[in-house]
């Protein structure tokens, strides 16, 4: 009886979620966080590894690189996570360098203004709306949006100066 337990629990191993808790990943250097956007994920990786991921909400026009200020699309490419700060609006939020030298040239080509302040952060606490209504959709106007528990989780483990590379 206790070998079919055994061989029970071992067939649902390659079930179970990947991510470490957060308390098994204190002391890791996390290197680089890594953003898919078209899978909605956020990856905390070290050396290679991804150690946790977690679900993200994008700017309302999720498809492509930020062109220009006000186009509520999330950037692409190589950036910084370069200061944080407590928010009024979204609790917790990190700062993303964009735009970086690249993002500058494409926008002054086109003669338009690049935008700033792209953050990764929580959500809004709204009485009108609960934060799992935050969580299913789209809703920023081109951050990288997570939970409050998740962004409290990411705060902890990420340090000020990571890269973080943001792909389609």
């Amino acid at each position: 009886m206790r070998c079919l337990l055994v061989l029970l629990c071992l067939a649902f191993v390659p079930f179970a979620q990947a991510s470490a808790p957060a308390s098994s990943l204190q002391g890791r250097l996390i290197d680089k966080v890594l953003v898919i956007k078209s899978e909605r994920q956020l990856h905390l990786v070290s050396r290679g590894e991804t150690l946790k991921s977690y679900r993200v909400s994008l700017g309302k026009q999720p498809v492509g690189h930020k062109q220009r200020e006000g186009d509520q699309r999330t950037p692409e490419g190589f950036y910084w996570l370069d200061w944080r700060k407590k928010s009024e609006n979204y609790n917790l939020a990190m700062h993303i360098s964009y735009p970086n030298a690249r993002d500058r040239e494409r926008a002054r080509a086109a003669g338009v203004s690049p935008g700033n302040m792209i953050m990764l952060h929580g959500t809004p606490v709204d009485d009108e709306y609960p934060e799992w209504f935050f969580h299913t959709l789209d809703w920023t106007e081109g951050c990288i949006a997570l939970t409050n528990a998740d962004m409290r989780e990411v705060w902890s483990l990420v340090r000020d100066g990571t890269l973080i590379e943001i792909r389609p």
